[in-house]
């Protein structure tokens, strides 16, 4: 495997990734795999690697450069708090700018294919996966979210409405008990979704919570489900990436 950090230049500032892919039989399908909102963290580079060996050039951004280079929840000094301040920062307009910037990034990539791009989004970042598959319809054909918050709103800029635009298939993964992603929200989605032409599927996973994909966070972490997760996310890139 080839792995890099890098800074991708934006019009906000540096923003700084980590990169994983095989080192032989490229080019690669790019996915994007967007952090949730405890930060650009190994666990999350561990994830990354997991992606990219199955034959993906993978870029992992830390989505706070604009306050801050290196930000997680287990550094020390860091609270939920700041967590929440850096988070709530974000919006899926400055994230579709930073996408952005990553495909400018890669165009001359080599070792990136020109082809169907994926991305993928946890928590925090699964409305950001959705919105910018709509946003870039000739590019992403596969977008999945796990437990991800906000996907429907009354906003102008709800995921819900781009993934209308999406020109690819689309997995939302819920857990079961999740107070951001309740089921009245999730079941609005799929009301919505299906008055659509969306390729999309909607998954609950039962027995878990909020983050149940994270090995870091403990006993909500389970680890059937989260190979469950394994199993969808490289069956929809594998189906809609490798052609």
């Amino acid at each position: 495997m080839i792995e890099q950090d890098v800074d991708i230049a934006t019009k906000d500032g540096a923003m700084n990734c980590f990169i994983s892919c095989p080192e032989e039989g490229g080019p690669h399908p790019l996915v994007i795999f967007a952090m949730d909102a405890p930060g650009k963290r190994e666990e999350l580079h561990d994830m990354a690697r997991r992606i990219a060996s199955v034959g993906y050039y993978v870029v992992l951004p830390n989505l706070y450069y604009r306050n801050v280079r290196e930000f997680h929840m287990y550094m020390e000094g860091v609270t939920r708090e700041l967590m929440f301040e850096q988070m709530n920062a974000l919006s899926n307009d400055l994230f579709c700018e930073d996408v952005q910037s990553i495909l400018d990034f890669v165009e001359d990539r080599e070792e990136v294919s020109k082809g169907p791009a994926g991305i993928v989004g946890y928590c925090m970042s699964g409305p950001f996966a959705v919105a910018a598959a709509g946003r870039f319809r000739d590019r992403f054909k596969a977008a999945a979210s796990f437990h991800g918050i906000k996907l429907i709103t009354e906003e102008a800029d709800s995921p819900h409405l781009a993934a209308e635009k999406m020109d690819g298939e689309l997995y939302i993964g819920c857990a079961e008990t999740d107070a951001w992603a309740p089921p009245e929200m999730i079941n609005a989605l799929d009301e919505h979704l299906k008055t659509t032409s969306c390729n999309y599927r909607i998954e609950w996973y039962a027995g878990t919570e909020h983050g149940f994909v994270f090995p870091g966070r403990g006993d909500i972490y389970s680890r059937d489900a989260a190979e469950r997760h394994w199993e969808r996310l490289h069956g929809l890139f594998d189906r809609n990436l490798k052609v």
